[in-house]
């Protein structure tokens, strides 16, 4: 059956011609299967579609020829299944001249060779970037609900997980534990390798989880999401593993501090920059500039690293139907690290908080 998420998607390809005319382009081939997904419906893992004014193509293989007759989106042409799918895209191709667009953050170099050399003459290749990814920004109200659905069933997972106790744990055992909670409650996987990160380890944003025991009187970073249905959640808690030193106190309110003023500062308008600023002053303003270096936050849904980002660099402007991260942290080499994150829908007046979980500093044995 379709992915919940997923319909309808015929009015996601509608809405592409616009950019593809603006951009020079009769039609795009479309091969990153996430946007595969999004214009089509489909869920597999091989397929190409092509879409434009007056065609819809879609071409997977022989293992997904039932899957598509079930997913893909029934304005599409679905093309016989072969082990090619270039090959059959381009036999299917109309008999005149085509501006072609092709994903080019997609395609490698001896891609792109071999779409010269299967292309007729008479189509001419089209760079784009981003065209897809751009409408992919902008969730649709079922879009929402499929997220917070996702972000509803993480929640669950980690209170059921933090009430077990993280003393005396390893942190890769403590990792597994919150991916076994999100998968009993119907996760189809994390949306990412779950991060959980004690004391000194803390420090790195990305850290792997080791197989190190979680001692006493330590912060413990863990950053977790869960995909359903395709789309995913994004949320980091810094919890306390019994008594911690004040010093790891103060740092925790103060990213605590940021956090909140970074919640109040997004709304539909606001550039990703100047929402990144007002949080970051707060912590510059404490002295830990240089201990904040990523950006406040990013996009989430099919992906869990979409756009619009919200950085120091970023001039995207936040529309209402974004679903985006607010997440500020302090990381102090040797000694800790903190992150609250909060998963957010953009409105025009501000914003709506996915994430139920709360804020406060959580103590567990």
């Amino acid at each position: 059956m379709p992915a919940r998420g997923a319909r309808p998607v015929s009015s996601r390809a509608d809405r592409l011609l616009a950019p593809l005319a603006s951009a020079g382009a009769d039609a795009l081939l479309v091969t990153n299967l996430f946007n595969v997904r999004y214009l089509t419906g489909f869920t597999g893992s091989n397929a190409m579609a092509v879409i434009g004014p007056d065609i819809r193509l879609f071409a997977t293989d022989f293992r997904y020829v039932e899957q598509a007759a079930q997913e893909v989106d029934p304005s599409f042409d679905r093309l016989p299944a072969s082990p090619d799918l270039l090959e059959a895209i381009t036999g299917a191709l109309p008999e005149k001249e085509l501006r072609l667009g092709f994903e080019e953050g997609h395609v490698t170099v001896r891609e792109h060779a071999r779409l010269r050399e299967k292309l007729p003459e008479r189509v001419e290749l089209v760079g784009l970037h981003g065209r897809v990814e751009e409408l992919r920004a902008v969730k649709t109200p079922a879009e929402v609900v499929a997220i917070q659905a996702a972000s509803a069933l993480a929640d669950d997972a980690f209170e059921q997980f933090v009430s077990q106790g993280l003393v005396g744990r390893t942190e890769r055992e403590l990792a597994l534990a919150l991916e076994y909670e999100m998968r009993r409650r119907g996760a189809e996987h994390p949306s990412f390798d779950p991060i959980v990160a004690a004391g000194p380890h803390g420090a790195l944003p990305h850290a792997r989880p080791r197989d190190v025991e979680v001692p006493q009187g330590q912060l413990v970073v863990i950053d977790w999401g869960a995909q359903l249905d395709g789309y995913c959640s994004d949320c980091t808690r810094t919890v306390a593993a019994g008594s911690v030193s004040r010093h790891g106190t103060e740092i925790y309110q103060l990213v605590l501090e940021a956090q909140l003023a970074g919640l109040q500062a997004v709304a539909a308008g606001e550039t990703g920059r100047d929402v990144d600023a007002v949080a970051r002053q707060i912590i510059d303003a404490a002295g830990h500039g240089p201990h904040f270096g990523h950006g406040l936050g990013h996009g989430v849904g099919l992906e869990v690293h979409e756009e619009p980002r919200l950085g120091q660099r970023s001039e995207s402007v936040l529309e209402a139907g974004n679903v985006v991260t607010v997440e500020p942290g302090v990381y102090l080499p040797g000694e800790l690290g903190v992150r609250i994150e909060d998963l957010v829908v953009v409105s025009d007046n501000g914003c709506k908080i996915l994430t139920r979980l709360p804020k406060e500093l959580t103590v567990t044995d």
